[in-house]
């Protein structure tokens, strides 16, 4: 990694920290950046493309020292101006191995956020030892989040999906 984006990518933990964003998945051609502070869990991932956050920091407060950059907990909000915060059930992992999150390369997804799920539906593969293990959804509900990335390595007890119960 360049100076160039060790720059941005120090920019980009000070912007996401001034404004309180707990959780930032970030893709580009030839870079790929999740940045997870320690602490109480976002409400929703932060979806921002690059174009965005530079127009975003430009107008964020000036960055801190780098050295600074360091991932930690994200400061408490007092309780009063928190919203009660909705309790999901998480699909986790069963095994280690890679979360794919359709069929094969290129089909669509066995579920989208926002798709109505049943009980027994397939939510995705993982991939342990050249077997393809398909991970049933045990709760009826809507997906309202998938927590992982098609492709990443995922662990044994690792959440895969947040979905909402019926």
């Amino acid at each position: 990694m360049d100076g160039t984006k060790m720059q941005e990518l120090r920019e980009l933990v000070e912007f996401l920290k001034a404004n309180e964003i707990a959780e930032f998945d970030m893709e580009q051609a030839d870079l790929k950046v999740r940045i997870k502070f320690a602490g109480e869990p976002a409400p929703a991932a932060a979806g921002i493309d690059l174009s965005q956050l530079s127009r975003l920091m430009a107008s964020a407060p000036a960055a801190a020292a780098p050295a600074a950059v360091a991932a930690a907990p994200a400061s408490a909000a007092p309780a009063a101006a928190a919203p009660v915060e909705e309790k999901l059930h998480e699909v986790k992992s069963p095994i280690v191995g890679t979360f794919y999150e359709s069929p094969a390369p290129g089909a669509p997804p066995f579920v989208q956020v926002g798709d109505q799920v049943e009980v027994g539906q397939v939510l995705c593969i993982v991939e342990a030892m050249k077997l393809m293990n398909e991970i049933e959804s045990d709760v009826a509900g809507e997906v309202v989040r998938r927590i992982t990335n098609s492709g990443q390595p995922v662990e044994y007890g690792q959440p895969l999906f947040a979905i909402r119960a019926r």
